[in-house]
């Protein structure tokens, strides 16, 4: 009998050596859909955990929380309070908007800078300045926070 722990293991070991197309048969397999953006690191790391979890069962509720307390505790990107809001956005978080019939794209890098077009900001409101011209408020223009009908 095939040992269980070694086919997971062996599952796992496979995915980064593995094509995209094989990638996306997988989860197909596993997921009812695909997502939005096709980044490879994000599909691995999704189709690992959800082997395990089919595996081995799903984290309890008590353990996520606690996991989700101590990233948002010892992460590089810090909270910021505003008007008794508050926003976090944990990295890989992409922020989409269209401007001028275009789509931006912004992602939250793991040490909290934000990536657009290949470049790096320190602040939603420069990635903003960048994509305008102007200055903007990050959060309202990334939809974060409410413009109360005022364009800026």
């Amino acid at each position: 009998m095939t040992d269980p722990q070694h086919t997971i293991a062996a599952q796992l070991a496979a995915l980064p050596s593995m094509r995209m197309t094989e990638l996306w048969a997988l989860w197909d397999q596993h997921f009812p859909r695909r997502p939005s953006h096709h980044n490879r690191n994000y599909v691995e790391s999704r189709l690992a955990y959800r082997i395990q979890e089919q595996a081995y069962g799903a984290l309890p509720t008590n353990v996520r929380k606690m996991l989700v307390e101590a990233g948002a505790k010892h992460s590089k990107i810090k909270t910021h309070v505003g008007r008794g809001t508050q926003t976090l956005l944990m990295p890989g978080t992409t922020l989409i908007r269209e401007w001028e019939e275009r789509e931006y794209r912004v992602t939250v890098t793991p040490e909290g800078l934000y990536a657009l077009d290949g470049h790096l900001f320190k602040s939603l409101s420069a990635a903003a300045r960048h994509i305008t011209g102007t200055r903007w408020n990050g959060p309202k223009f990334f939809g974060l926070r409410d413009c109360k009908g005022s364009e800026q």
